[in-house]
């Protein structure tokens, strides 16, 4: 039960992880708000487990005692004059801090931006110039920095106009006081701020409302996923600043009453072997990673008495499915239990919340090899007639998921048939309402057509 749990503050710890089953009736993220979603996952057994870079458990946060510290924390970020949609930009560790104020923020009526630490950026000078972009551009008037670059805090918050600059842990010292009524949220509210990778652009805010984003989770988990009524269970070491973390594994399986196990994500790279670990020592059920996550595995030696035959749902997304990677990664752990079935190609971008397709389950990695002269010099994906042509294979990532639909348009905007090249268009209900501040770059994406989001030139 919930309150065998014995967790009464922020800092306090258990011994043994939340478990894997609610004990409740599963609900695919039918709800109109994330604050709706909680508050019913708060009534069961699951929640978030939070380990260290060694596989010990840090804290184990079940849904019920995470609502009460997220209601707590909506207060605490009201009692500082924030209003409802304001801002709060939160650099993203994977802990138990980042849950009760990303979900503090949804009780309250704040608009939560999840910033990068600083893994990926050239070097400090870098990473301060790049997170007070991404500060400046949600117009944040709050920002919540782990103790992690604590000592960065000045540079960082240097003559922004904020209500708070400050660690996790001066926030949550702060009275907790009633402060009245939290505000109404509703579906067409603005939930959270996704930025983008901001690989070919600077990073811009993607708005995407309560209805949006539990349209995607409910899509997700029961189409996509095919979550099972029982038995299911997440471990993840994906950063929760990006779409397929933030989405896939911490708002998803809340929506879904899923447990999940996290892992940070500065550690895996270290050590990504604790992953494997975990999956196998929790019976984790679902997981996923790009293409690099399951190369750096490979490349190890498996933790002793691996057990990975628990593994349904083996995920590949986030960047080039590369398929000889995952050829070895299947063939160096089927004799721990892994069954290359498992491997689920998706596809999907931040600006639809996160998935758009997936890969028919229980398949393994489907490819196609087509004749790369063919498509450069007639713009159309022939299969491979001749064993002499240059060829390329690519990875199928599945049909969109229900209520979404994809479509590709030549230059003039006409409809393209299936293998030819063009702009992939994407419709449906977990599409983003825009680029927060940037109306332009918001045009140059969605088509005159009601709905359809640009995504890029690709095959069709």
């Amino acid at each position: 039960m919930v309150e065998d749990c014995k967790i009464t503050s922020p800092e306090a710890r258990q011994d043994a992880p939340v478990p894997t089953d609610s004990g409740q009736a599963r609900v695919y993220g039918a709800f109109k708000t994330f604050r709706d979603a909680l508050d019913y996952a708060a009534l069961g057994q699951s929640g978030y487990n939070i380990y260290n870079g060694r596989g010990q458990l840090m804290e184990a946060l079940p849904y019920a005692r995470l609502r009460e510290q997220a209601i707590e924390t909506a207060h605490r970020l009201l009692s500082l004059g924030l209003k409802k949609s304001d801002r709060v930009a939160i650099i993203a560790e994977s802990d138990g801090d980042f849950a009760r104020i990303f979900y503090g923020c949804q009780y309250a009526g704040l608009i939560p931006a999840p910033l990068p630490l600083p893994v990926a950026f050239g070097g400090r000078d870098a990473y301060i110039a790049t997170l007070r972009g991404m500060v400046e551009a949600a117009d944040a008037r709050a920002v919540i920095i782990p103790e992690l670059i604590g000592s960065w805090t000045a540079e960082i918050v240097r003559d922004m106009h904020l209500v708070f600059g400050g660690s996790p842990a001066e926030l949550l010292a702060l009275s907790a006081a009633e402060t009245g009524a939290l505000p109404e949220v509703t579906a067409t509210d603005i939930s959270y701020l996704q930025f983008s990778s901001g690989s070919t652009r600077f990073p811009m805010g993607i708005a995407v409302t309560q209805k949006a984003g539990l349209a995607n989770a409910h899509a997700i988990a029961k189409y996509g996923l095919q979550v099972k009524g029982k038995g299911d269970r997440c471990v993840s070491w994906l950063p929760l600043y990006h779409d397929m973390g933030l989405v896939g594994f911490f708002l998803t399986p809340m929506s879904c009453q899923l447990t999940t196990d996290l892992l940070p994500t500065r550690e895996f790279a270290r050590r990504p072997q604790v992953w494997l670990d975990l999956i196998s020592r929790n019976r984790g059920t679902i997981a996923y990673s790009p293409s690099f996550g399951y190369e750096l595995c490979a490349r190890r030696p498996p933790p002793s008495g691996l057990d990975l035959s628990s593994w349904r749902v083996a995920g590949i997304g986030g960047d080039m499915i590369r398929p000889h990677i995952l050829s070895d990664f299947a063939e160096n752990y089927k004799v721990h239990g892994f069954d290359r079935r498992a491997f689920v190609a998706s596809y999907g971008m931040a600006e639809t919340t996160l998935a758009i397709s997936f890969a028919p389950l229980e398949h393994g990695i489907l490819t196609d090899t087509i004749d790369l002269k063919h498509l450069e010099t007639a713009q159309f994906a022939r299969g491979v007639n001749n064993s002499e042509s240059p060829k390329r294979t690519f990875v199928v990532c599945g049909h969109a998921l229900p209520g979404h639909h994809i479509e590709a348009w030549d230059s003039e905007g006409k409809t393209l048939p299936d293998r030819a090249i063009g702009t992939i268009y994407v419709r449906g209900p977990s599409m983003m309402t825009g680029y927060f501040g940037r109306e332009k770059e918001t045009q140059a994406v969605l088509s005159p057509m009601a709905g359809l989001i640009q995504v890029t030139s690709v095959i069709c």
